[in-house]
């Protein structure tokens, strides 16, 4: 069964792969702190809604195509987004590797930020080198 997307937005949507399970947020452009909060946000309320300890789901983050991350949405994933995705059962956020500087930046800086607040929830993220690559690591990483 093809990706299902469930919201989509010039610079992002959000996908749905229940063969995984996962929720697969992939970013097509930049995204200002705002537009940048509402997809990660709607992307972590499908999340709550689908994922439980019986059939936990896995996140995939395709940030290929994606810009920088602004400071506010970087402080809004440790203090909002990562709470509540390990408080759902999110242990590991499978991301595909970026191809921009700006991405790749980004994408840096929010694991380096993860692991430093590592006491505060246990939450990884392990990098890929393809969407398919981190679906089956989201896949593994969940023990189906």
């Amino acid at each position: 069964m093809p990706d299902q997307v469930i919201f989509s937005k010039p610079y992002g949507s959000v996908l749905v792969d229940t063969s995984v399970p996962c929720i697969i947020t992939q970013w097509h452009a930049f995204a200002n702190a705002t537009e940048f909060i509402a997809l990660q946000l709607f992307a972590l309320e499908y999340f709550e809604a689908h994922s439980s300890p019986a059939r936990p789901w896995g996140w995939v983050g395709d940030v290929r195509q994606m810009g920088a991350i602004p400071a506010k949405a970087q402080a809004w994933l440790l203090a909002d987004f990562n709470p509540r995705a390990t408080a759902a059962g999110l242990r590991e956020v499978s991301v595909v590797l970026a191809e921009t500087i700006f991405g790749k930046l980004a994408t840096q800086t929010y694991a380096q930020n993860t692991q430093q607040a590592g006491s505060a929830y246990e939450l990884s993220t392990r990098l890929y080198d393809s969407l398919e690559n981190a679906k089956a690591g989201a896949q593994q990483a969940l023990g189906h």
